[in-house]
């Protein structure tokens, strides 16, 4: 059931936003973060979707910026599977 626009309630926050919910989550133009998830700075939408995961958002501006450190805190999931999935293409390449 939809809220009307003038009935208070709690703001709920999506977790897979779009492709302009995303560059705006990330204070870019959506020509900014194309380049961004070009470079692999940010990680591209979830496999079979044009969403992306906030979270993964997160732990990906986090490493960029430093302040998660890859050598002292453990690899999480989506790092581990971007890590082989790429090492898998650089193979299926040679």
């Amino acid at each position: 059931m939809a809220r009307d626009k003038n009935t208070t309630g709690p703001t709920i926050e999506p977790r897979c936003l779009t492709q302009q919910q995303a560059a705006a989550y990330c204070g870019l133009t959506a020509s900014g973060f194309a380049a961004w998830c070009r470079q692999g700075i940010v990680p591209g939408p979830i496999p079979g979707t044009k969403r992306w995961d906030r979270h993964a958002l997160d732990a990906a501006l986090d490493k960029a910026s430093g302040l998660r450190h890859a050598e002292t805190e453990p690899e999480d999931a989506y790092t581990k599977w971007k890590r082989e999935r790429d090492a898998a293409k650089s193979a299926g390449a040679r």
